[in-house]
């Protein structure tokens, strides 16, 4: 690598590479949002069908089998999460498997919050999975499919066994939209819409397989369910809420911008096609990353790496020597460099991974808009290097 680097001229069209919320479809304006039926209530005969429509064509882009009930639920991702561990576990022992921020929130909200006494931790840290071999499928299972804050997913479902006797809850929300889940393998799949289709915030997705709902329906927590977690009334699953009967007020205008979203997703050709660009997007990324010299994919399996939530560590040797502080300060330095030049937002770390970058690479991105921003990473790496150097 050369000591000195021209600034680009070239910048991309759209700079949001932010792991969440995510940039919006290519082509979107807020006039796509015309006709949300704004000041009517959600159970309005016109609310109600929106909402029918999203459950629907969730259904038909992400390809969940017909026999899955899927609901709009409260408080995006985390909600919809918590909604599955506080209804669903208690029944038997429980596996949470974790290797990333979010996973390691489940762990605690199970262990500290809901105390189950029969919990094991299967963990691994920044960049690997833990050892999947060690899960008990006797028993229920809580576990990301795409760690978003390492950069790391499972590569298939592979590991989980058909004839498995607990509940697999799998966090997908960086995950649905990008790469395939295994719905057979799969009892609850929870997802927000604020990921991998750049929907707006605050509203999560859950869909629960036959067997989920046989758990629902003969167990009973030990504990109080507040409101926004029921999900069965007398013993029965409350079946409005995966018709669109949601617990709570839904925002119709972020139900009209996920509806905009899907429709431009099967508008391109489905879920073959958000993987394609999405994969395409990581290979562009991947490539720059290999050749560069200082950056390194922090997932250390190749077969493990994230074609959504791409996180990357600087390995430049002069930067690896620093020590923590340093190294956290280099990567901060970078990342605010490309933000006052309008070119990369929101691509640091997240904060309690390793110091280095996150750029989402999921099917709302062009890929032309990556290619643009690889010479202002190797711009704003040269630059930091040269202030690093005179502090010195």
């Amino acid at each position: 690598m050369t000591t000195t680097v021209a600034k680009p001229d070239l910048r991309p069209a759209i700079p949001n590479f932010s792991s969440g919320p995510c940039a919006k479809r290519p082509g979107w304006s807020p006039g796509c949002l015309a006709d949300a039926p704004l000041g009517r209530s959600h159970r309005a005969k016109i609310g109600k069908a929106k909402l029918e429509q999203a459950i629907a064509l969730t259904r038909e882009v992400l390809e969940v089998p017909a026999d899955h009930r899927i609901g709009i639920v409260p408080a995006s991702d985390t909600g919809a999460v918590e909604m599955a561990l506080w209804s669903l576990l208690g029944e038997r022992g429980v596996d949470m498997v974790a290797w990333e921020s979010f996973g390691a929130g489940w762990v605690t909200d199970v262990v500290k919050q809901l105390k189950l006494a029969d919990v094991r931790t299967i963990e691994a840290p920044y960049g690997a999975l833990p050892d999947l071999a060690k899960i008990d499928f006797d028993r229920d299972v809580v576990f990301t499919w795409n760690g978003t804050t390492s950069g790391v997913r499972v590569p298939d479902a592979d590991f989980i066994p058909a004839d498995r006797k607990g509940l697999t809850i799998c966090d997908a929300t960086s995950a649905a939209f990008a790469q395939r889940l295994d719905f057979a393998k799969l009892d609850v799949v929870t997802f927000s819409w604020q990921k991998a289709l750049g929907g707006e915030g605050a509203h999560g997705m859950l869909i629960l397989s036959s067997r989920a709902v046989s758990r629902l329906e003969s167990y009973k927590p030990a504990w109080p369910l507040p409101k926004i977690f029921r999900l069965t009334s007398g013993g029965k699953l409350i079946e409005g809420i995966f018709r669109g009967e949601t617990i709570n007020t839904p925002s119709m205008l972020c139900v009209e911008d996920y509806l905009d979203a899907l429709k431009w997703a099967k508008s391109i050709g489905g879920l073959d096609a958000l993987i394609a660009r999405a994969d395409a997007n990581f290979a562009v990324l991947d490539r720059f990353t290999n050749d560069s010299g200082w950056l390194a994919n922090l997932a250390v399996d190749p077969a493990t790496r994230s074609n959504t939530s791409v996180c990357l560590t600087i390995v430049d040797p002069e930067v690896a020597a620093l020590d923590a502080d340093g190294r956290a300060a280099f990567a901060k330095g970078l990342v605010s460099r490309l933000e006052k030049e309008g070119v990369a937002y929101d691509i640091g770390a997240y904060r309690d991974a390793p110091p280095g970058l996150r750029i989402w690479c999921g099917a709302t991105v062009e890929t032309a808009d990556l290619e643009a921003l690889l010479p202002w990473l190797e711009w704003a790496f040269v630059q930091q290097k040269a202030t690093l150097k005179a502090a010195a």
